[in-house]
């Protein structure tokens, strides 16, 4: 049984982007962070949801295991993804880092 543990993710979120995408690196306040463009604009929290909505699908987690833990109001966010296995942390990585090739 895979050991699972909570994943906190530094995300920076482009809102209002003509292509919705997961992937890239963006060197943020929270350190190394993951680009996520959404085609929700930033008003009334629209972005947010949609970025921990992209995020869960692109890691294979249900959205339900994504929460926002810091960064409401700024496109730099951290999330928590609950029950994270070593298989999500290192889909994260390869997100991240484009270490996919």
């Amino acid at each position: 049984m895979p050991v699972e543990e909570t994943l906190t993710v530094a995300v920076r979120v482009k809102p209002g982007a003509s292509r919705a995408r997961v992937g890239g690196r963006f060197d943020g306040p929270h350190g190394p962070a993951l680009v996520i463009a959404v085609n929700a604009p930033a008003v009334d929290g629209r972005a947010t949801e949609a970025a921990r909505r992209a995020l869960a699908a692109a890691l294979g987690v249900r959205p339900s295991a994504v929460s926002l833990r810091a960064g409401a109001a700024s496109r730099d966010k951290l999330f928590h993804v609950e029950r994270a296995t070593g298989e999500v942390a290192d889909a994260f990585r390869r997100l991240r880092d484009g270490s996919d090739a």
